[in-house]
């Protein structure tokens, strides 16, 4: 049966009315949560607090940019297709969101294994911000207020908890009575003492058409609660009116015949599979590089020194950093009714007119019109290493930060923190203990573990090789991994609860049958003719063991053997890709042990590692002569090593020392029996 959202959303004008009869409450009320940011972070924050039981309140400039796409109109991709994943299978908003507003779905990176999929979606803007609006405003034990907020307030810490500061509420600027809670999340996105720059015009501000960000806030964690503050910068495209492109002279490039959902509760998206729009491609020319370098003293954002987004870019970086290359330019629909075009790989901060002749310099944009030019935003970020994996502030009890303000960029990683800091500062309020994820169970806790462990010197993107254990942290199975722990915390609905329980029974049922399915190789060539079962195999082969075969589907099982697995149809793609993966996640669980066990080993300091033999990337050959850890888990923390890295590391060392071993008890052997000829001479001689 089809699972879809019925929700039936109301126009945002009605959906915001409840909102300002709310606001004029709070000040004589104390909440459990105050989630500062309406954003991707802020959303998820707000809605895991309350769910978790906490009496939440969500403060934003706008009330009606709730859920707004600052930037891309897009969800997913490689990498964050799986926090997406993991976000609803912890009850989070912004899959079944997606699946509501999408409306170009694709997987990318299929050419690799299913591990590597990237479940990818274009948005329509209005739609998503209305479904999160929704979402928001009915949900219970949860407020919203509009407003800007001016400062935190802190006062002395409580001396049976660890922190130097305790956050008891936050002021508003427009001097109104302080508002108390137990905690306080934010996530002030671009916001934090943003800066907007467009050629030479600087001005106060996170989002363009917004009002400035206050001050206030960046200075009270400055100077009061004594953080490392840093400051980073991001871009945005201009917006193109989609009637003046000549899409004629870009590369189509159509959606997925089947969308894909993000939710594990949807088995269908809203936009039909003949209802979805195009992306089209098409590439920068020698005249964009032309104009570029002949602007950039117009452009004062690119002579910052603030970091910027190296896996994002600006046309401006990308042209300066790989001359003479040829860029890929994505053209990408805003919505189903909008006149608009979004120019991903064109981010830009020139002088308006200057950005008009720079996109006309792409044949398909050659008569192109700019309906919102494009802009750079630097902000203030905290150092994120003086977090808790909780995502609270060390020093100050009480506090959360997730999203941008912890150095990351894009929405799947602040919404991922988002979650993960709301379910905390709900659990502080109700004075239990932290919660965590590990890097061996999610790429949240991957996230996570990078962000507070190694700190930020750029903005931070999720990939899926940041994740050692990425054969096992798959996009598929995030709903077993993550939902009963979720249900455990309270932040999953009896819904959810219920249908990861089925799901997981049926699969149970499923892989036993196809373990049941036992034949000799000879009879598995027998039945399947077209697939090459090797000779030399003894015994008997499962199912299970015939679906790790490249070209045998459950299908195909299932037309052979109808009674015992056409029952389990459901789940067709999910036992080929558990089977196929099975012998690669046994390994890495191994592996996993093995390097748990090994933590405290011992690196030799005088290790040359740019002539170790052994299979090392040169980048990786860098780390670690630079850093020189002193233990393997030291070496397995510093950014840039990869799983494959650690374990030829290890490999390499504990050979090493094996070979050390046997020299030293030969060396041994051998002076001792030096030791018992000598005593045999001197024994003969004369007394």
């Amino acid at each position: 049966m089809s699972r879809m959202l019925t929700r039936k959303l109301l126009p945002v004008r009605n959906i915001l009315s409840p909102v300002t009869k709310r606001a004029s409450h709070v000040h004589g009320q104390r909440y459990d949560v105050i989630v500062v940011g309406g954003g991707h972070a802020g959303t998820e924050a707000a809605a895991a607090a309350a769910r978790v039981g906490a009496q939440t309140l969500l403060v934003t400039q706008k009330t009606h940019t709730i859920g707004a796409l600052s930037c891309n109109p897009s969800l997913g991709g490689v990498g964050k297709g799986h926090l997406v994943r993991e976000i609803d299978a912890l009850d989070g908003l912004c899959g079944r969101a997606g699946d509501w507003a999408g409306i170009h779905f694709s997987i990318l990176n299929r050419r690799k294994g299913p591990a590597v999929w990237g479940p990818r979606a274009q948005l329509d803007r209005q739609r998503y911000r209305e479904f999160i609006q929704a979402e928001l405003l009915s949900t219970p034990r949860l407020e919203v207020l509009e407003g800007s907020v001016e400062e935190l307030l802190v006062t002395d810490p409580n001396p049976e908890e660890p922190g130097r500061h305790r956050v008891t509420g936050i002021r508003l600027a427009n001097g109104s009575r302080p508002i108390s809670a137990s905690s306080v999340v934010l996530t002030t996105g671009t916001f934090l003492s943003g800066s907007l720059f467009v050629g030479h015009t600087v001005s106060p501000g996170g989002r363009i058409g917004d009002a400035p960000s206050s001050t206030g806030l960046s200075q009270t964690l400055r100077e009061r609660l004594g953080l490392r503050v840093g400051r980073l910068r991001t871009g945005t495209p201009p917006r193109v009116l989609k009637d003046s492109v000549d899409l004629s002279l870009a590369k189509l490039h159509p959606p997925d015949s089947h969308p894909t959902p993000f939710s594990f509760m949807n088995t269908r998206t809203r936009c039909k599979p003949e209802e979805q729009l195009p992306c089209y491609l098409t590439y920068t020319t020698p005249g964009v590089e032309r104009v570029v370098r002949e602007s950039l003293h117009l452009n004062c954002h690119i002579q910052q020194d603030a970091k910027g987004p190296r896996y994002c870019p600006s046309i401006e970086s990308r042209v300066l950093r790989f001359p003479g290359r040829r860029h890929q330019v994505w053209l990408e629909p805003e919505g189903m009714t909008s006149d608009l075009l979004y120019p991903q790989g064109l981010s830009m901060t020139m002088p308006p007119d200057v950005q008009l002749r720079l996109i006309r310099e792409i044949p398909a944009m050659h008569r192109a019109e700019i309906h919102t030019p494009g802009y750079g935003v630097q902000y203030d970020y905290v150092c994120p290493t003086q977090l808790s994996p909780a995502l609270q502030v060390k020093n100050t009890q009480g506090l959360f930060l997730a999203g941008q303000i912890n150095g990351t960029t894009g929405y799947e990683e602040a919404a991922a923190q988002g979650l993960w800091a709301g379910v905390n500062a709900a659990r502080w309020a109700r004075s239990l203990p932290p919660a965590g994820l590990s890097r061996t169970e999610s790429y949240i806790g991957v996230l996570i573990d990078d962000l507070v462990s190694r700190g930020v010197n750029e903005p931070y993107r999720m990939f899926t090789s940041r994740a050692e254990f990425r054969t096992s942290l798959r996009p598929d199975n995030a709903d077993l991994r993550l939902t009963p722990k979720g249900s455990h915390l309270g932040c999953v609905s009896s819904a959810r609860r219920d249908e990861a329980l089925r799901v997981k029974r049926r699969l149970q049922d499923a892989e036993a049958a196809l373990r049941a399915l036992t034949l000799s190789p000879a009879g598995w060539r027998k039945r399947m003719p077209g697939i090459s079962v090797s000779e030399s195999k003894n015994g008997t082969l499962s199912g299970t063991d015939m679906l790790q075969y490249k070209d045998v589907s459950f299908e195909m099982l299932a037309s052979l053997f109808p009674e015992q697995l056409s029952p389990h149809m459901e789940f067709s793609e999910r036992l080929k890709i558990e089977a196929v993966y099975r012998p690669h996640c046994d390994l890495s669980k191994r592996e996993v042990e093995r390097i748990q066990k090994e933590e405290n080993m011992s690196l030799p300091q005088d290790l040359d590692y740019f002539s170790l033999p052994v299979s090392l990337s040169k980048e990786v050959r860098e780390i670690l002569d630079r850093f020189r850890p002193s233990t393997l888990g030291a070496a397995t923390r510093l950014e840039g090593m990869t799983p494959a890295a650690v374990v030829n590391l290890l490999n390499y060392v504990q050979v090493a020392e094996r070979k050390e071993r046997m020299m030293n008890r030969s060396h041994a052997g051998h002076q001792e029996g030096r030791g018992e000829d000598l005593c045999a001479r001197n024994a003969s001689l004369p007394q």
